[in-house]
């Protein structure tokens, strides 16, 4: 997928298209983790599908939960999802920071002459 150090740089417009590849990977990604976490809330918390999106998106950003949660499994479910979170968070940074990395790295690679 990503071009090796041995061959040509890629022209902006094909690396324009690579990026926004990669950043429909990333929000893929986010997005069926929200799904996730919607449908979490939704019906294991019993929170309304708006209630359940707010949380689920609160979660996922960082920023913590809004609504209060009753029971256990509702409070099992937002612990293993704010793990899960972190870690969809972590891999979608990733995902879309690839492509920019590759290429820089990519710039910078100076082939060695050959010492005979």
């Amino acid at each position: 997928m990503l071009e090796r150090k041995y061959e040509q740089l890629l022209s902006v417009h094909q690396f324009a298209l690579r990026v926004v590849y990669f950043l429909g990977a990333a929000t893929l990604l986010v997005l069926v983790a929200l799904g996730i976490g919607v449908a979490g809330y939704h019906w294991i918390a019993g929170l309304s599908f708006i209630d359940a999106l707010l949380n689920a998106s609160m979660i996922l950003t960082g920023m913590g939960p809004v609504g209060e949660l009753h029971g256990t499994a509702a409070k099992l479910f937002a612990s293993a999802y704010a793990l899960f979170s972190g870690i969809v968070f972590i891999s979608a940074t990733g995902v879309l920071l690839t492509p920019l990395f590759h290429r820089l790295l990519h710039l910078f690679h100076v082939e060695e002459s050959d010492p005979q």
